[in-house]
């Protein structure tokens, strides 16, 4: 079954649980156990119908990348001169194969040719940089992985630490009269500094797949790197408290800014999300995005605003996402559900939050460490940081405190 055909169908299911729900609510507007799990019943169809849908994107993009040309065609003569620009450093050939070797064998590199190449990407610390190509295909899964790298404003700093200037108010313009004086009006700055902190993890392959020369270490690797860094990344970006880690969005310190807060402990309702959304100063939302956790999604889909329309609406036709209030949602089991003074619901333009990569992206071969379990370790880390660089672009909505 096609995407589009599976959109269609999640669309049609969506349009029969809001038939359902419309009438079979009582007078209170509350639905019977029986028609509540009736409901619940739909919408966990509705759910599978997007998971499988978002599966199926994720395949589509990965064959796209697998399907590109791995090579280029041979098109000059035997003899012929290299071109100037021939790659160098970690971005070349005999670089990346010296990488390989020096993991995926215990005696490593076996060739002064090969030696030499690896000192362009030795760590202070022991290991070795990625080549060039493998660090671009692991972001490009952490992209994958995440919801907040695609969202944010990411740089590439090649130091421990990096100030970048905010502005902390601005300006204004007045009317004047005829040879009058301007008033002065001039933007004030701050800076806000990026700084390099350490997130990593051991990956260990067993000896007999990593003498397998049919085994796809870099495959393997890419994967697991992606899910596990990640996963830390996206836990910091969202909650993270600045302290040997970036500083999430959520934190009270440096996060973005509360524009609601509910009137319940226990439930929001239509009004406050739409309070929020233009809570946001307008400019800042043609580009904004609500961030929330799978649960409060499931309370949202029951809520309609004032002319009855839901606030919840699915994307039907190809590369329509699914909206609140006409914006795109995204989910993250790091958003803390609906419960007294969490801060649930985020809305805002998420390019104001600043990501540093410190340049390069270091494994190491751990010999002897798992070897008693016939087992090879490979530690692999890096540096970075995130944060809000402009709070009054994200707003979060806060539920009542116990």
């Amino acid at each position: 079954m096609t995407i589009n055909e599976m959109r269609t169908k999640r669309a049609k299911a969506w349009d029969a649980a809001k038939a359902f729900l419309d009438s079979h609510t009582n007078a209170n507007g509350m639905l019977s156990p029986e028609d509540d799990a009736v409901y619940t019943k739909m919408e966990n169809e509705i759910a599978d119908y997007s998971k499988e849908i978002a599966r199926l994107e994720r395949r589509e993009a990965l064959d796209a990348e697998l399907n590109m040309p791995t090579s280029k065609r041979i098109t000059e003569k035997p003899d012929a001169p290299k071109p100037e620009d021939e790659k160098t450093g970690k971005a070349s050939d005999t670089y990346k194969k010296a990488f390989w070797n020096q993991l995926r064998s215990k005696m490593g590199v076996t060739t002064p040719e090969l030696r030499n190449a690896l000192q362009e990407g030795t760590d202070s610390e022991g290991g070795y940089l990625v080549p060039d190509e493998f660090e671009h295909t692991l972001i490009t899964a952490m992209n994958n992985a995440t919801i907040i790298r695609p969202l944010a404003h990411v740089i590439t700093t090649s130091s421990g630490a990096h100030k970048i200037p905010v502005v902390a108010s601005h300006g204004s313009a007045a009317w004047i009269d005829e040879e009058g004086a301007y008033t002065e009006g001039d933007e004030t700055f701050g800076q806000a500094q990026l700084d390099a902190h350490k997130v990593g993890t051991i990956i260990k392959v067993s000896e007999e797949l990593l003498n397998d020369s049919a085994f796809d270490l870099e495959g393997y690797f890419v994967s697991e790197f992606a899910r596990r860094i990640g996963e830390k990344e996206e836990e910091a970006f969202l909650v993270g408290n600045g302290t040997l880690k970036p500083t999430g969005i959520l934190n009270t310190t440096g996060g973005g800014e509360v524009g609601v807060t509910s009137a319940s402990a226990t439930a929001i309702t239509a009004d406050e999300l739409i309070d929020l959304y233009h809570s946001l100063k307008e400019p800042y939302r043609k580009d904004a995005v609500w961030i929330l956790n799978d649960s409060t999604v499931k309370a949202i889909r029951k809520l309609k605003d004032g002319n009855g329309q839901y606030l919840w609406q699915p994307g039907i036709k190809d590369g329509e996402e699914n909206t609140i209030l006409g914006r795109p949602y995204f989910t993250s089991a790091f958003v803390p559900s609906i419960a007294a003074g969490a801060k649930t619901v985020i809305f805002g333009n998420i390019n104001y939050y600043w990501i540093g990569d410190r340049e390069g992206i270091t494994f190491k071969r751990l010999n002897e460490l798992y070897a008693g379990n016939g087992q090879v370790g490979f530690l692999a880390y890096k540096r970075l940081d995130g944060k809000t660089v402009l709070p009054e672009a994200i707003k979060v909505l806060q539920m009542k405190s116990a």
